[in-house]
């Protein structure tokens, strides 16, 4: 069985920072494409940034300048380090992560959410 489990979440107060953490285990016969979502109360879940196997990032324009999506491929984990945190940046944030299994099945696995408050 494959699994993401995000941690790092928290309160901040507005302009402050956080760095979120997703590892993948279990077994995992490779990992594709890994993202950040995000989902806010009332609100559909959007992408915050997507990171390729070698590394290249994008970016929701929300985003941009103040968020950064990182990789580890030998710890098989993705981190987001979000800094310059605003109030409408508050939400529940999954990481997502295009895998295949040792089976050879592949498919696209969610993590459980960290909760990420900006408020004073």
């Amino acid at each position: 069985q494959v699994q993401l489990v995000e941690s790092g979440g928290g309160l901040v107060q507005p302009g402050g920072s956080l760095r979120l953490s997703c590892p993948a285990s279990g077994r995992i016969g490779a990992i594709y494409t890994m993202a950040w979502y995000r989902q806010a109360p009332g609100k559909q879940r959007e992408l915050v940034a997507t990171i390729t196997t070698g590394g290249t990032p994008t970016y929701a324009d929300s985003v941009k300048g103040r968020f950064t999506i990182s990789r580890d491929n030998a710890k098989n984990t993705v981190y987001l380090q979000m800094n310059s945190l605003k109030p409408e940046d508050t939400a529940v944030y999954y990481c997502n992560a295009d895998m295949r299994d040792y089976s050879g099945r592949r498919a696209y696995y969610w993590g459980q959410g960290t909760q990420v408050t900006v408020s004073s």
